[in-house]
């Protein structure tokens, strides 16, 4: 399972660049940026740090619209993903783009019909929002495992992604589901990394090779 980080920050971005395969951005996230940047000079720079997908979102409503918005996007750098809505506009957009070769990220993913009509436009990936379906009382994992299975029975070669994460047991569950790509906030990235039976180890060792040294003097 790919991971994507979950941000537009360019130092987030840069801290995790040796272990995530991509990253994802929407609107909300590129505002929270106060870096100066136009967006076209924002997404060149993670294109620097990342050379793999990088989701950007097209805002237009109309399908002509976003398929003009998508391919200015797109020209920005090979590593752009558009991200389109999940709406018919949306998919009568990806289906021309997929034709014409540009990579896209259907959005806001809440049902296996939803993600199976994404794979059927052609879109690159299908995002589904688990932590949003849990917050109203679904089961967001449970549509990942769904969707996968219609997926892999169809051969669809869409890719799907877990989005909308809100701790590090969707991670296990998702990959657990197969899903193919987790994109990932960077606080819950961090979580990851930690265990306190970890912490509690290191510590012990660091207690342990202290007191060796002081009994034998510096060195190896």
């Amino acid at each position: 399972m790919k991971i994507f980080l979950d941000t537009a920050n360019i130092k987030e971005i840069s801290q995790y660049a040796y272990i995530i395969d991509g990253v994802t951005t929407n609107p909300t996230l590129m505002a929270q940026e106060k870096t100066g940047y136009q967006i076209r000079d924002h997404i060149t720079e993670i294109a620097k740090i990342v050379h793999g997908p990088i989701s950007v979102e097209a805002m237009s409503q109309t399908a002509p619209e976003i398929i003009i918005e998508a391919e200015e996007l797109a020209a920005i750098s090979p590593n752009v993903v558009v991200k389109i809505p999940m709406n018919e506009a949306g998919l009568q957009a990806a289906k021309v783009l997929s034709d014409r070769g540009v990579k896209t990220n259907i959005t806001l993913i809440f049902s296996a019909n939803q993600a199976y009509l994404a794979a059927k436009a052609g879109a690159t990936y299908a995002s589904i929002f688990v932590g949003r379906l849990d917050d109203i009382g679904h089961d967001g994992i449970q549509v990942v495992s769904d969707s996968m299975e219609i997926f892999r029975q169809h051969k669809l070669e869409t890719e799907l992604i877990t989005a909308s994460v809100r701790h590090p047991l969707h991670v296990i569950n998702a990959a657990k589901a197969g899903s193919h790509v987790i994109t990932i906030p960077p606080k819950v990235l961090s979580l990851m990394f930690r265990h306190n039976l970890t912490d509690v180890g290191l510590k012990k060792f660091s207690d342990d090779w202290a007191q060796l040294a002081k009994k034998q003097g510096t060195g190896i």
